[in-house]
Order: structure tokens, then C-alpha cells, then sequence
């Protein structure tokens, strides 16, 4: 069976200001932007790969989803973390942006397993909304 994750959604309480920060801090480039801030896109999305996208869905859009998907209740339902896995390189430059951005990094790990295998950093951060993100690299 060929899986990819095509999508996840991240519950914000400004998108705009959330895409700002996936943006320049995070490094992602936006998807919709343009669109979201012309009334054309219900929300804008991040890029992390060619085929997965993070969409920054505002919080009042959670009674909306629950009639979409049909599982009321569901929307918004809390996730621990989501994990993005950079070279070395992107690992270091993505820390000095959240320091410069005085983004605190609130958690470190070594030799931590993930899809790929054994990880020998990672580190954790919030973005404005308090989603957990992790950052790591591979050997």
C-alpha cells in the first residue's frame, strides 16, 4: 500500500498572524495566502513537502467541520505534537530563528525514534497558538 499524508490541520486563532510565523520563522512558504486574504480561500496552508500541506484553520471553524466530516465532537480534539524532519543544516538555522524571533525552544530530545528510525536531536517548540511542533534531522 503507497500512503503519504496529504494534510493536517492546525487549529489558530489568526490565521494570518499563524501563517506569519510558519512563514518567516518556521520556514515554510504559504499556500492560499493571496487567496485567504482575499476572501476567495476559507483558510491559508504551509508547504512541507510537494505533497503535504498544513492548513491554519480559525477555531470559530470548528462547528463547521463537525458537520462536514459527520463525527460531531471531533473538531478540534487535541493533538499531543506533529514532527518535521530537516537535514542538519536547516535543524541549525531553524533554531536561530526561533531565537531570534524569541520563539522558546521548550523540549530536547537525543536518539529519539521516528519514521525514519533513531534521531540524534530533535527539539520542540510552540507556535503562537500553542500547537506543538518538533523539529529533527537524520544521520
Amino acid at each position: 500500500m503507497d500512503v503519504q499524508l496529504d494534510h493536517l490541520v492546525c487549529w489558530v486563532a489568526d490565521p494570518l498572524v499563524s501563517l506569519r510565523f510558519y512563514e518567516e520563522v518556521v520556514g515554510l512558504p504559504g499556500v492560499r495566502a493571496e487567496e485567504f486574504r482575499e476572501g476567495k480561500a476559507p483558510f491559508p496552508s504551509v508547504r512541507v513537502t510537494a505533497s503535504t500541506i498544513i492548513d491554519l484553520m480559525e477555531f470559530d471553524a470548528m462547528r463547521r467541520v463537525d458537520e462536514g466530516t459527520g463525527v460531531m465532537g471531533s473538531a478540534g480534539h487535541p493533538v499531543n505534537h506533529f514532527c518535521l524532519a530537516v537535514d542538519k543544516a536547516e535543524f541549525d538555522a531553524l533554531k536561530a530563528r526561533l531565537k531570534q524571533h524569541d520563539v522558546e525552544i521548550t523540549g530536547n530530545s537525543t536518539n529519539s525514534f521516528g519514521a525514519r528510525g533513531i534521531a540524534p536531536e530533535a527539539f520542540y517548540f510552540p507556535d503562537p497558538d500553542g500547537n506543538v511542533i518538533e523539529v529533527r534531522w537524520y544521520g
